[in-house]
């Protein structure tokens, strides 16, 4: 579904993810016909920055195939450079209509940066970096007086879609044009349903 609309990209997704929910998946674009007409060039319709858990794999719970979907994926959704880099290149030079950021119950950086900031407990490695980032999100949540884990997954994921309208004048200036829209989806695993929690430059009723 290449050069769609923002509007019409959530609109596929949310319609994947009910599929997957109810078990009627269609399982699209994923035949070896479809794999030679993509050996050129690719025009996937939305850039899915997710959580890295392996059990959010994008193009299975939104019911999508080879070539429709740009996946960018690191621990607890968290944004560097390099992750906002491949973001802009997904819309700038591949034409995607949609910015998802995608984020889950039972999220394990969540849990970390929240027992950081609670119990004073620190994470090894580069581990810590992560945990870094999230943190912001939790402070946040906490000055909300947010204190139910779902709640403060929604922050975290509210969070993150701000950030990228902040740090990425591109981004920024494609939802502004109505280029480009930006959700944030919380996805619970359990159901496997997604629920939009963030909207920018597309209707938040979905």
């Amino acid at each position: 579904m290449p050069r769609t609309s923002p509007s019409a990209a959530l609109g596929a997704l949310l319609a994947g993810n009910r599929r997957f929910v109810t078990g009627s998946q269609e399982h699209p674009n994923q035949d070896a016909a479809r794999r030679a007409e993509l050996a050129p060039g690719q025009e996937p319709f939305a850039v899915i920055l997710g959580c890295s858990d392996s059990r959010l794999a994008a193009e299975i719970i939104f019911d999508q195939g080879l070539g429709d979907l740009f996946v960018v994926r690191t621990a607890g959704h968290v944004l560097g450079s390099e992750v906002l880099g491949s973001v802009e290149y997904a819309t700038s030079v591949l034409g995607c209509r949609l910015v998802v950021v995608l984020g889950h119950d039972s999220c394990g950086a969540v849990a970390a940066a929240r027992a950081a900031v609670e119990d004073g407990l620190s994470a090894p490695g580069f581990v810590r970096d992560v945990v870094e980032r999230v943190t912001p999100s939790i402070l946040a949540a906490r000055a909300a007086g947010l204190t139910d884990d779902s709640d403060i997954i929604d922050a975290h994921i509210r969070h993150t879609a701000d950030l990228l309208m902040d740090r990425s004048r591109v981004l920024s200036e494609q939802v502004e044009t109505g280029e480009v829209a930006i959700v944030g989806l919380a996805y619970q695993l359990a159901e496997g349903s997604a629920r939009l929690v963030a909207a920018h430059g597309v209707d938040a009723t979905g």
